[in-house]
């Protein structure tokens, strides 16, 4: 008698582990159950995926869907939708809402707002605080939380911890890795009045590399001497790269498809408000370092920091407009492009999208095309070649700063624990997303 599984994805290369080679992937109880030549097996679905290639599940490990307090931007909805249309099947969305995620009540508050509603599977930061220390490894070890989130510099929302002693209580609470927002507060503070107005030139004067620089110094420091795990995020400077090379037993980090794509001064003379964001864009020295850190493996995942503000917003001259850009449902096709013209290698991709991802924040289940694991895959056409257009945009804000870029690679479907939620360009299934489990947290789901 021939096996049977719930879904067959047929025919595709499959990019895992193993390399790269044509197999079928055969989906039961949601998890991948076997990975072969299931030409003599059976399924209630099946997905013709000859000509794609099939990869693990895209999970963007920086988001911020805008619910509670800003969802005329973004919400958990829209903001997910945007992720499966992109390929991506899961998401860490971040705690600088209105009110901010620092307590376990607003984590579980975000948890039931996603209950069928969010169609990626997702988990939560909690945001910290000075006040919160104390509570923070009740609202860590909260189940469908990634981690706690620190702001050392200030950024869109209220959540802010600047100086040392506030960051040190933060890692003496937490026990799992931590994720900061890494700029300088004071130096921040110092150059405010570089500011040009209207100018958004100026703005990686204002937030320049040193201040990126001297806040990761100052976070390595602390952890080193706490023995804690800290994860950077967004890093955008050549200097970072190189110091954080020396200090990976504590240090991981993450770099943006925007930093790695768009420069100054150019990327703001064409985009002006658009391409604000914090840290900022900078120039092609800063962006060839980062690169660099892609090459030698310093750099550990790509998070897209999907930030979105409305056009409106986004008009206001500078500094008086908000930093942020989305991002989530161009990652593939941007991140693709540079495989195809020869920047990184599809195996490098899949580290830092979904390996990564797993390697660093101990995601359970998640994270590699493998008999027992979830099966969530990101099928993609590598030759594909199409424009990624505004209009296209699930986000609410309905713009994306790559518009009319052509891109060499195309998310095609999107499948989550066995369901098919995302397939050629259209929503298939909706509301399917789930909370993430982590394995420094499983006892918390028993």
């Amino acid at each position: 008698m021939s096996e049977t599984f719930d879904l067959i994805v047929r025919g595709g290369e499959v990019a895992n582990h193993a390399g790269r080679g044509l197999a079928d992937v055969g989906v039961r109880g949601g998890r991948i159950a076997a990975i072969g030549d299931l030409s003599q097996a059976s399924a209630g679905e099946t997905f013709d995926a000859r000509g794609l290639t099939v990869l693990p599940g895209v999970i963007d490990t920086q988001v911020h869907f805008r619910e509670p307090g800003m969802d005329w931007k973004e919400d958990l909805e829209s903001g997910s939708r945007a992720a499966v249309l992109g390929g991506v099947t899961a998401v860490f969305e971040m705690p600088n809402t209105d009110p901010p995620t620092s307590s376990r009540a607003a984590l579980e508050d975000k948890l039931a707002r996603a209950r069928g509603r969010m169609h990626c599977d997702h988990a939560f930061y909690a945001g910290a605080t000075h006040e919160n220390a104390a509570n923070l490894a009740e609202v860590e070890a909260t189940p469908g939380c990634c981690g706690v989130k620190t702001f050392m510099g200030s950024s869109t929302g209220s959540l802010l911890v600047d100086d040392d002693a506030g960051v040190e209580a933060v890692l003496r609470a937490v026990r799992r890795r931590a994720a900061f927002h890494s700029e300088d507060e004071a130096r921040l503070r110092e150059r405010k009045a570089l500011a040009r107005e209207g100018d958004w030139t100026s703005h990686p004067e204002v937030r320049d590399a040193e201040t990126a620089l001297r806040s990761t110094r100052r976070l390595i420091a602390i952890a080193e001497r706490l023995g804690k795990r800290v994860h950077v995020l967004h890093t955008t400077t050549a200097d970072e790269i190189e110091f954080l090379a020396l200090h990976k037993d504590v240090a991981t980090c993450e770099v943006t498809p925007q930093h790695l794509t768009l420069a100054a001064p150019e990327a703001y003379e064409r985009l002006r408000g658009l391409a604000q964001m914090n840290p900022p864009i900078r120039d092609t020295h800063h962006r060839a370092g980062l690169w660099r850190g892609i090459a030698n493996g310093v750099v550990d995942v790509i998070g897209t920091d999907h930030a979105p503000h409305t056009l409106e917003e986004k008009a206001r001259a500078y500094p008086a407009s908000p930093s942020g850009m989305p991002g989530v449902q161009t990652l593939v096709p941007v991140m693709l492009t540079h495989v195809a013209e020869g920047r990184l290698t599809l195996e490098r991709f899949i580290d830092l999208t979904s390996a990564g991802a797993q390697r660093i924040f101990a995601i359970a289940g998640k994270g590699r095309l493998a008999v027992g694991w979830d099966a969530d895959l990101t099928i993609v056409d590598l030759k594909a070649r199409r424009a990624i257009r505004n209009a296209d945009m699930a986000t609410r804000v309905g713009w994306t700063p790559f518009d009319g870029m052509e891109a060499i690679g195309w998310a095609m479907a999107t499948i989550i624990r066995g369901c098919v939620v995302m397939r050629d360009g259209e929503l298939t299934s909706s509301g399917r997303g789930a909370p993430m489990r982590f394995l420094e947290n499983l006892e918390a789901h028993a």
